[in-house]
Parts: structure tokens; sequence; C-alpha cells
């Protein structure tokens, strides 16, 4: 027997009718068997209601101009931000000190480039910043203390921010969105 291991339906009804003919179309249509223990169905529509999935969390989040209406948020879970902080962290911790800074600040930049590719559908701003911030926190860091005996010396009249980009550091950035 096969068994789908990931599988979600949104929609804005849930009865009992529509739960028969998702349930028809996955065991006899697709020839999979459903984990009953493990199915549940979420009503976003209720307080502080969300869903992880794949990485992402769903939730409905009201207007940000403060209009009545809310919109479907969707973005990175706070579970596929910690994994990227912890993994940040093993880029930039001690054991690098030895590492060339080029060639730290380019593993920093596919590592980064990877996972924005992996989490920019939706409304990831937000969590972009913090990634950004915790990027620059943690090369500072490493910079200060874990290259040499010296204290690392900024160039006079330079941010971190400028440093870590004239050192070839890319930032995450949210891409434009193309309307139709």
């Amino acid at each position: 027997m096969r068994y789908a291991d990931d599988f979600v339906v949104l929609a804005r009804y849930q009865g009992p009718r529509l739960r028969g003919w998702i349930e028809e179309k996955i065991e006899k249509w697709l020839r999979l068997e459903i984990n009953r223990d493990k199915t549940r169905v979420v009503d976003l529509r209720e307080a502080k209601a969300s869903l992880d999935f794949l990485g992402y969390t769903f939730r409905w989040h009201r207007d940000q101009y403060g209009r009545a209406r809310r919109y479907l948020h969707v973005g990175p879970s706070q579970k596929a931000l910690q994994r990227e902080r912890e993994r940040i962290n093993e880029l930039t911790d001690r054991r690098q000190g030895c590492t060339p800074l080029p060639r730290l600040i380019g593993t920093l930049n596919r590592q980064l480039q990877g996972w924005a590719n992996s989490f920019s559908l939706g409304y990831p701003s937000r969590v972009f910043r913090q990634i950004n911030w915790h990027v620059g926190y943690r090369l500072a860091n490493h910079l200060k203390h874990h290259r040499s005996q010296r204290p690392y010396r900024l160039p006079d009249g330079m941010s971190y921010y400028d440093h870590f980009h004239r050192l070839g550091l890319e930032f995450l950035q949210v891409p434009p969105r193309v309307r139709p």
C-alpha cells in the first residue's frame, strides 16, 4: 500500500460531502491510504489558528492599513526560520576562524540564496529582515572574536552593513512582484 506523506486541501467551506469526495479521490482514484490518526481539519478563521506545511505557515492576518479585510498570509514557519539561524550559526562559529573571509562570505551567500529561493513565496519580507539582521550580527561577532587575537577594525567611517556589502555579502531581498 502507498501512503501520501503530505497533503493539504484549502477550501472556503468544508462539509461531509467535500470530505467524502476528497477521501474517495485519494483512496480509490490515487490508491493511497489516508492515515486517520494524523488527518485533521483546521479552521483558519478561528483566532490564532495556523497551519504549518512544508516549511510554510498559513494564517489569516489583519489588513496592514486598518481596513476591515483580512488576507491569507503565507510565510516561512518558525521552525524553518530557526533551522536557518542554526545553519548561519554553524557557518560563523569559532571553528571557521581559519576560513578565508571571501570563502566564508561565498558560503554564506550560497546558503542565503538557497534559503531565499525556497521561501520567497508569499510574504517573506519580515522574515528576510530577521535573517539579514542575524547574518550581520553573527558575521560581526565572528570578525571581532573568532578571526584573530587582535580585534577586527572596520575602515574609518564605514558601518558593518556597508563593509559586509563591500566584501560581497548579499543580503536577502524580496523579489519585486510582477502585476499583470
